[in-house]
């Protein structure tokens, strides 16, 4: 996907989040994330907003602390919000593509990754705010629900604080019925994860659904769609994956 789509979708999951949130309330509790209502919801995701638009202007290159999650609630809180939102969304828009600032994941480009990262954060904080006002979910197309799960799975679970770890190697399978050669095949063991887009090899576990599905289930946000084989690895992400 191209870094122009990315921006696309994160000003759209950005609106819709505002909305879940404004027609939720405030105070709402957020099933996906127990021990948050919305208001923290909000004010977590527009500083994060804040945090990724500031390595783009400032370039950075190495991590700044998140700033202070602002003292406001109701339609002030949202107006910050969204007022953060539109802010970054013309950041990443406007940077130029060969600007030089940190990230933490493999990207072709710090702009790339920002722009990334950014919409998959936005996307599944959408769904949070969505399931604390009820009703149908927006829809996540598969391409970038596909998109997200290669993220997390070779990217995020990469990394060394990754939690999900085996005393004795094994293999689990997520496999995407609806999105051509979505297929990862994750190697578990004392070390971080190691996940390739392939379907060689046996695996002892297979989580297998539709892309959107499979995307929020690995974010721990629904259940999984399908498991087969072995349900403990299933238990070992759902248990260690947080993020």
């Amino acid at each position: 996907m191209e870094t122009a789509e990315f921006i696309r979708i994160l000003d759209q999951e950005g609106k819709s989040l505002a909305a879940a949130a404004e027609q939720a309330g405030t105070g709402a509790k957020v099933p996906t994330c127990p021990e948050w209502q919305v208001r923290d919801l909000v004010r977590h995701t527009g500083a994060v907003h804040r945090w990724a638009g500031a390595h783009v202007t400032e370039a950075h290159t190495s991590p700044r602390p998140f700033g202070g999650l602002p003292d406001l609630d109701d339609a002030e809180l949202l107006e910050w919000f969204r007022e953060g939102h539109r802010r970054l969304v013309s950041i990443l828009t406007s940077a130029d593509p060969d600007t030089q600032c940190w990230q933490f994941l493999p990207a072709p480009s710090p702009l790339a990754f920002w722009a990334r990262r950014q919409a998959h954060e936005t996307a599944v904080h959408r769904f949070d705010a969505e399931s604390a006002r009820g009703g149908t979910p927006s829809v996540i197309a598969p391409e970038f629900a596909a998109d997200g799960i290669d993220e997390l799975l070779t990217g995020f679970h990469a990394r060394t604080r990754s939690r999900v770890r085996s005393e004795l190697p094994r293999v689990l399978r997520v496999r995407a019925t609806d999105t051509e050669d979505a297929v990862w095949t994750v190697r578990l063991s004392q070390e971080p994860p190691a996940a390739e887009r392939t379907a060689e090899g046996e695996a002892e576990c297979e989580i297998t659904g539709h892309a959107a599905q499979l995307y929020l289930s690995l974010w721990n946000r629904v259940p999984f769609p399908r498991v087969t084989g072995d349900d403990s690895l299933a238990d070992l992400w759902r248990t260690t994956s947080g993020i």
